[in-house]
C-alpha cells in the first residue's frame, strides 16, 4: 500500500455502512412503520401485528446465533446478498398481506434478511481489517444503522403516504438490490491475506498472517461470568429500545401527528450518530464497562420523559436523551469484548450476545402491545423500559472488578 493510499480497510467501511443503513432502516426502524400502517388501513390488532414484528426478531436471532459458522462457509458477500435478496422479498409480502396471518411468513423473511446483515454482521465485515482503529471503524460502520433511521422512517411514511404501501415496499425493494449488491460483490469478498495486508493497513510481513483461532466454546462462555453481564445487560437494554421504537411512532403520534412522530424517531436517530461517534473517537483504553453503564442511566432519563411527558418539548428533550444511547447499545458489545476476550473469540461472543439479545428482545414488540392494549395507555410498557434500563447499567457495571484484558 502505497502513502497516500486509502486502506482498503476504511472502503469496506463505509460500505458495511451502506449495508447497516439499508439492514437497519429496513428491519429495524421498518416494522414500527408497518405496525403503524397496517393498523390504520387494515383495522389489525396492534397486538397481533406485534407478534408478528416478534416473529421477525426470533428468526433474526436464531441465524445470528450461527452467523460466524455461516460465513466461513459461504463468504460475507454471498451471505449478505442472500439477505438482501430476502429482505426485498420480505417487505415486499408484508405489503402484499389481505389477512392477519399473512404477515407471519413475510415476517420470516425479514427476519432472516436481517439476521445476516445486522450488527454482528457488520461487526464481521469490519473487525478482520481493524484492531486498533476498531473503535472508530466499527463506529463509523454502525452509524449506518442510526443514518438508516434518519432516513427512513421519514421515508416510508412519505412513501407510504404517496405511493401507498405495496408501490413503497417495492420501491425500496428495488433501491436496495441495486445499491448494496455490487457493493458487496466490489468490497466485502476480498480479505486482508488476500491483499497482503494486516490489521489497521500494516503490511502483512509485520505480524503474524494467520487468524487467530477461536479457544472457547459457546457452552464455556455461557458460563463466563464476563459474557453473562455483558449479555444480560445488553439483552435488557435492547428489549426496552426494540419496544419503544417499535411502539414510538404510535405513542407519540396522538400529541405530534404522523410527521411529527416520524421527525421524533429521527431526531432520536440523529441523536445516536453523534452519540455514538463520541464513544468511537473518544472510547480509546477507558473503562468500556464504565461507559456502558452511563449509557444505560442517560437512556432512562430519557424514556422517563417519553412515559410522563406531553409536551412538545419534553417529548423532544426524552427523544434526544434515549436517542442518545440507541447506537452504543449496539456498538459496545464487541468493544467490551475486544478488551475481555482473547482476538479470536471475540467474534463469537459477539455473535452469541447478539444472537439472545434478539432472542430476548424479540418478544419486546409483542410484550408491549399487549399491555398497551390491555391498559389502553403506553405508560406502563415504557415504564417497563425505563426500568430495564436502569437494571442493564447496575448489571454491567458490576462486572467491571472482574474485568480481564484481551489476550
Amino acid at each position: 500500500m502505497t502513502r497516500h493510499e486509502i486502506f482498503f480497510g476504511w472502503k469496506v467501511a463505509w460500505v458495511a455502512f451502506a449495508v447497516a443503513a439499508f439492514a437497519f432502516g429496513i428491519g429495524f426502524y421498518g416494522p414500527p412503520v408497518f405496525l403503524q400502517t397496517l393498523h390504520v388501513t387494515r383495522g389489525w390488532p396492534i397486538s397481533t401485528i406485534s407478534a408478528a414484528i416478534t416473529t421477525h426478531f426470533l428468526c433474526s436471532a436464531l441465524i445470528v446465533a450461527n452467523l460466524p459458522e455461516i460465513h466461513r462457509r459461504f463468504g460475507i458477500a454471498t451471505v449478505t446478498n442472500t439477505g438482501v435478496a430476502l429482505t426485498a422479498l420480505g417487505i415486499i409480502a408484508w405489503a402484499g398481506t389481505r389477512q392477519p396471518w399473512q404477515i407471519f411468513p413475510a415476517a420470516l423473511l425479514t427476519g432472516a434478511g436481517y439476521g445476516v446483515t445486522n450488527a454482528a454482521a457488520i461487526n464481521a465485515m469490519v473487525s478482520r481489517w481493524f484492531d486498533r482503529d476498531q473503535p472508530k471503524a466499527l463506529s463509523l460502520a454502525l452509524n449506518g444503522a442510526s443514518i438508516g433511521g434518519v432516513v427512513f422512517a421519514p421515508l416510508w411514511v412519505f412513501l407510504i403516504a404517496h405511493l401507498g404501501f405495496a408501490a413503497a415496499t417495492l420501491t425500496v425493494a428495488i433501491g436496495l438490490v441495486a445499491l448494496v449488491w455490487p457493493l458487496a460483490i466490489r468490497f466485502l469478498r476480498p480479505s486482508p491475506a488476500g491483499l497482503g495486508l494486516a490489521p489497521d493497513g500494516r503490511a502483512a510481513t509485520a505480524i503474524s498472517p494467520q487468524t487467530p483461532e477461536a479457544t472457547l466454546r459457546r457452552r464455556e462462555l455461557l458460563r463466563d461470568r464476563r459474557f453473562i453481564t455483558i449479555s444480560a445487560a445488553f439483552a435488557l437494554g435492547l428489549f426496552a429500545q426494540i419496544g419503544l421504537f417499535t411502539h414510538l411512532l404510535v405513542r407519540l403520534s396522538p400529541e405530534l401527528g404522523a410527521s411529527g412522530a416520524a421527525a421524533a424517531i429521527s431526531l432520536a436517530t440523529v441523536s445516536a450518530v453523534a452519540g455514538r461517534t463520541l464513544l468511537g473517537w473518544f472510547i480509546g483504553d477507558r473503562d468500556r464497562r464504565l461507559a456502558a453503564s452511563a449509557n444505560f442511566l442517560v437512556q432512562t432519563a430519557g424514556v422517563l420523559l417519553l412515559t410522563f411527558g406531553n409536551a412538545v418539548a419534553l417529548l423532544a428533550l426524552g427523544c434526544v436523551l434515549f436517542g442518545l444511547g440507541v447506537g452504543n447499545v449496539t456498538s459496545l458489545p464487541p468493544l467490551i469484548a475486544q478488551k475481555e476476550f482473547p482476538r479470536g473469540d471475540v467474534g463469537t461472543v459477539f455473535a452469541l450476545v447478539t444472537a439472545i439479545n434478539q432472542a430476548v428482545f424479540a418478544l419486546a414488540p409483542a410484550v408491549f402491545g399487549l399491555l398497551r392494549d390491555a391498559t389502553a395507555s403506553y405508560d406502563l410498557p415504557f415504564a417497563i423500559a425505563a426500568a430495564a434500563y436502569f437494571v442493564a447499567a447496575i448489571i454491567i457495571f458490576s462486572g467491571r472488578t472482574r474485568r480481564h484484558a484481551r489476550a
